[in-house]
């Protein structure tokens, strides 16, 4: 530890720590721009000098290391007049757009500039203009001459989302931030560099002119679309969500959110949008009150378990539905006497689950150890589009001297280095997983659970994870839905008990861990999504699922079926479907999600219910009271997870007990017959795949859901 002083206090940091550490150690603000705690200093903009004593001039704070002994004034003539003397600088160019910049209110440049800026410029020549760039449907880059080189944009791209996508050429006054081959900003975690723009060279195309920023009401939130988690700030102005920005969370998303979580809000603002229940008459669609239909739905409930009995009723729930709204479906149909309820939408192993009910898979570790993972081994997942997040912090693991390998069906860009690659159709995986393993018994000697062929990729992946300390194997969504997943769990777990690894699921949705925890899947009996979509029933609910988007089979079995009752915030599922129930998104609902690793977040509705939309689980408990069910009297969301989750607080882990990634069959290497069904990034839910902003993107454009259903 080194000792400085700083404004007369003394103050202990690291060694190697810069003054500006020192500075946020004892609570001292030093005016910056460049300077960004998440990334690398580069000491553009020369707003932070400061007055170390001894030196002959200002020193930039953000890059002057600290030695022992040293003195530093934040406050003095000499360094007040140096921060007043770098602002005259950069203002001489800067165009006055105050009263038209989406930046306006929320600018770093337009705050220090009250502080550190003169109340008139002595400059006279025509200010510098930088002509705008076209960088694709999400950022704009319209008025880049309010731009000021702090290049927080640039290293963003290339230290946090790992494509140097922007950069800055030229010198002096010519320089520009600008994509070198005319190409558009793709990447999965764009959006962030909106954020850190500390000025409005770079702001949301979305959003652009729709509001001042203190018009806004700002609300928490959390995501729902993958595992993360992330949380978020959702922006509000008369009732209608206006932009979405993170919340930071150092343990789940840093201060980070991918661009679904950011740009998917405009669905709920959408033209698609289901505001009133609506019925199927003699083949058209009637706007009825909500009365009339849930007397509807209950009579038809009531008419199929009396003609056909109670498991010719199922639901089909989305592992983006709420904690609260899966508890009550799973207690629904039960309560009806039937089984028949499943949330593993694209799954083909319907084994493959945990031997107690209520028990869930999970992660295997907390979000922020992925940071200090040593060695990774990563089966069947695209990892940069299922996961930005999870990519983001694994990619801050290899930058820090971190190992990632992996087995995929391609061998797409991760926008990180790996080191071993084993690319084969996902039909064979279980034989490379094998191989792996019984070159990891070859190394270790030991027994190997299978006999297998060793390639020279596995041997190198061997001897990867018998060395280092932090190692896991990560089981992605194509691994969790393939026909032979069971095998995969089982090899995984082989191999992370003989070199000292841990095994999870990136999971592939919001709440895909609370889903199992609620035990929204079939008991003894009951029928699986597929059977359940294959026509065995007479009366289905689908709850935010759409058949063929969501899931691995198709909706034509739906067909046989007497009732299809839709429950969703959209007009969906039409030809199927004989009602159709308006729920509520997640900004109209409270409600909780459990992410990957087993933490428990609740938020609140932001906005008011949009027409007559009404929160599933309200709507599931005036369903269960019309059939006259028990246990269906609670009269808040909060009442509803108390019971499903009890002891579990928002922001807590659930019971490590119930989380569980056992698995030890004997592994299947005959090869799969069909291709597991795995979401693009943009095809993931209903919300991404109704955000105009996100399938303009060429993500958006190039994204299919990648169908297992018909054999190959």
């Amino acid at each position: 530890m080194v000792e400085i002083e700083l404004d007369g206090k003394k103050v202990e940091v690291p060694t190697g720590s810069m003054v500006m550490h020192a500075a946020e150690k004892a609570g001292t603000y030093i005016p910056h721009f460049c300077y960004h705690k998440k990334l690398s200093i580069a000491a553009n903009c020369r707003m932070c000098l400061v007055d170390v004593e001894k030196a002959p001039k200002p020193m930039p704070a953000c890059a002057t290391p600290v030695t022992q002994g040293m003195i530093v004034r934040t406050k003095s003539d000499k360094a007040i007049k140096a921060q007043q003397s770098v602002m005259e600088f950069l203002l001489i160019n800067h165009p006055l757009d105050c009263p038209i910049c989406d930046q306006g209110g929320e600018c770093q440049l337009q705050d220090l500039a009250v502080g550190y800026g003169s109340s008139g410029s002595r400059y006279e020549e025509e200010k510098r203009v930088v002509f705008h760039k076209e960088v694709g449907p999400l950022i704009s880059m319209e008025e880049m001459s309010r731009c000021i080189h702090c290049t927080r944009c640039v290293r963003f791209g290339q230290e946090v989302a790992g494509v140097m996508e922007l950069g800055m050429s030229h010198r002096g006054e010519h320089a520009e931030i600008e994509t070198f081959i005319g190409d558009t900003v793709d990447s999965e975690l764009s959006g962030n560099m909106i954020d850190i723009c500390p000025v409005g060279a770079l702001t949301s195309k979305p959003f652009r002119y729709q509001a001042r920023t203190w018009e806004l009401s700002r609300r928490k939130s959390v995501s729902p679309h993958d595992s993360t988690g992330a949380n978020l700030i959702i922006q509000v102005k008369n009732h209608r969500v206006m932009r979405v920005v993170p919340l930071e969370n150092e343990a789940v998303n840093e201060c980070w959110i991918a661009d679904r979580d950011r740009f998917s809000y405009e669905a709920v603002n959408g033209e698609d949008r289901l505001t009133a229940p609506m019925l199927k008459q003699g083949g058209e669609w009637t706007t009825v009150d909500w009365q009339t239909a849930l007397e509807y739905v209950a009579n038809g409930l009531k008419q199929v378990r009396s003609d056909h009995g109670t498991d010719a009723i199922g639901l089909i729930a989305s592992p983006h539905s709420t904690v609260e709204e899966l508890a009550l479906a799973s207690a629904f149909v039960r309560g009806l006497g039937s089984e028949n309820i499943d949330s593993r939408l694209r799954h083909a192993d319907f084994e493959n689950r945990t031997a107690s009910a209520g028990h869930a898979r999970w992660l295997g570790m907390p979000i922020e150890a992925l940071s200090g993972l040593q060695r990774v081994l990563v089966v069947g997942s695209n990892l940069r589009k299922d996961h930005p997040l999870f990519a983001q912090r694994i990619r801050q693991a290899v930058r820090k001297g971190g190992v990632v390998h992996l087995l995929n069906d391609n061998s797409a860009d991760w926008a990180m280095p790996v080191a071993q690659r084993i690319v084969n159709d996902s039909r064979q995986w279980v034989n490379e997983l094998a191989g792996i393993a019984a070159a990891v018994a070859a190394e270790a000697g030991v027994q190997a659970p299978v006999v297998a062929e060793v390639r020279d990729e596995a041997r190198a992946i061997a001897r990867s994870l018998l060395s280092g300390e932090r190692k896991a194997v990560l089981l992605g969504n194509a691994a969790a839905h393939h026909e032979k997943a069971a095998s995969l769990l089982s090899l995984a777990n082989w191999i992370a008990q003989h070199t000292g690894a841990t095994v999870g699921y990136l999971s592939e949705a919001a709440n895909t861990v609370g889903a199992q925890l609620v035990n929204a899947m079939p008991g003894h009996g009951g029928l699986n999504a597929a059977q359940m979509l294959g026509g065995a029933l007479k009366a289905v609910l689908l709850l935010n699922t759409e058949p063929g988007r969501d899931t691995a089979t198709s909706e034509k079995g739906l067909a046989s079926a007497g009732m299809v009752v839709t429950l969703s915030p959209f007009k969906t599922n039409l030809d199927v479907s004989d009602v159709l129930l308006p729920i509520a998104p997640f900004t109209e609902t409270s409600g909780s999600f459990v992410n990957a690793e087993g933490r428990l977040q609740s938020f609140h509705a932001v906005v008011k219910p949009l027409g007559e939309t009404r929160p599933a689980w309200k709507v599931l408990r005036v369903l269960g009271n019309l059939l006259g069910l028990s246990g269906f009297d609670a009269d808040s969301s909060q009442a509803v997870l108390a019971k499903a989750l009890p002891g579990v607080v928002s922001g807590a882990f659930v019971d490590a007990a119930r989380l569980d990634n056992s698995g030890n069959v004997v592994p299947d290497l005959a090869p799969a017959n069909r291709v597991p069904c795995v979401a693009s990034i943009y095809q993931l839910d209903g919300l991404v795949r109704r955000a105009p902003a996100l399938q303009s993107t060429s993500d958006g454009r190039d994204g299919r859901v990648t169908s297992g259903e018909v054999a190959a």
